[in-house]
């Protein structure tokens, strides 16, 4: 009896070890997007209420949330990249990876760049470069950063010179950019709508598929970084999903734009 005792306890002393203080916190790594929208300001007070877990938010580019799931510096991702989210699962760094909504990038430019007859978000890309129109780029490998890249490698450009610039921003104030300098860029259309009425841009190029804009939650494997919270970011990533929350996406921006800023994607919506 006394072995039994002994063993139960020093089980109980490894299990208090392996609790890390503050476990109830939950990091997440986010894209500026999902701040600047205003949807996470509906979004985590509904988790923290209903889960009893604190989330602290960190807002950067999509290629810097994964650098900081590669490091083991966040519990749980929030991303719009979805080759980089490939990779950082194939790698290993994720434990699991789920569909939670989806909006659509567009191209917004001054009125006078005169770019609405653009069929594709290519041919806008060409006639920018043709006409050397200011274009303002995050450059700061958000997934709105790598999807601009793609598109200039689809229009066979490479972009250079004083008709393109670079802000290292994210995308609200690279919008505030291109609209003091009258230049055009790509953007998020739900960050788009919610700043638009403070800028002086308007929608040139929408609705090409190239342009679809997916989210995903991303569980930083655990297994990897023992010290990441594990249950906190299942628990976030199972919010996420639900179909409270799903329906709280689905509605959010309705009120203010007349249309939602993103579209939820979760099956069970």
């Amino acid at each position: 009896m006394g072995r039994s005792l002994s063993l139960a306890l020093a089980a109980c002393l490894a299990l208090l070890a392996s609790c890390k203080p503050g476990s109830k916190e939950v990091i997440l790594a986010t894209t500026t997007s999902t701040q600047d929208t205003g949807l996470l300001d509906v979004l985590v007070p509904m988790f923290e209420k209903q889960s009893g877990y604190a989330l602290k938010t960190i807002s950067v580019g999509s290629g810097q949330a994964m650098a900081m799931g590669r490091r083991g510096e966040a519990d749980v991702l929030l991303v719009h990249s979805p080759d980089d989210e490939e990779a950082f699962m194939k790698e290993g760094f994720g434990s699991r990876r789920l569909a939670v909504m989806h909006n659509d990038f567009v191209i917004v430019c001054p009125p006078a760049a005169s770019l609405r007859g653009a069929a594709s978000a290519v041919e806008a890309f060409k006639a920018i470069a043709a006409k050397q129109i200011l274009f303002v780029s995050r450059s700061d490998d958000s997934g709105t950063h790598v999807r601009e890249k793609k598109i200039w490698k689809q229009a066979s450009i490479e972009p250079a010179g004083d008709w393109y610039v670079e802000t290292g921003l994210g995308m609200g104030r690279t919008l505030s950019v291109a609209s003091e300098k009258e230049g055009c860029t790509l953007s998020d259309r739900g960050t788009f709508l919610a700043l638009g009425k403070g800028l002086d841009l308007e929608i040139a190029v929408k609705g090409d598929p190239t342009l679809l804009n997916a989210y995903h939650v991303i569980e930083v494997d655990g297994g990897k970084f023992p010290d990441v919270n594990h249950r906190g970011a299942r628990a976030f990533a199972d919010f996420l999903v639900s179909a409270g929350t799903q329906q709280a996406i689905g509605s959010f921006g309705v009120d203010r734009f007349g249309e939602p800023l993103f579209v939820p994607d979760a099956p069970g919506k």
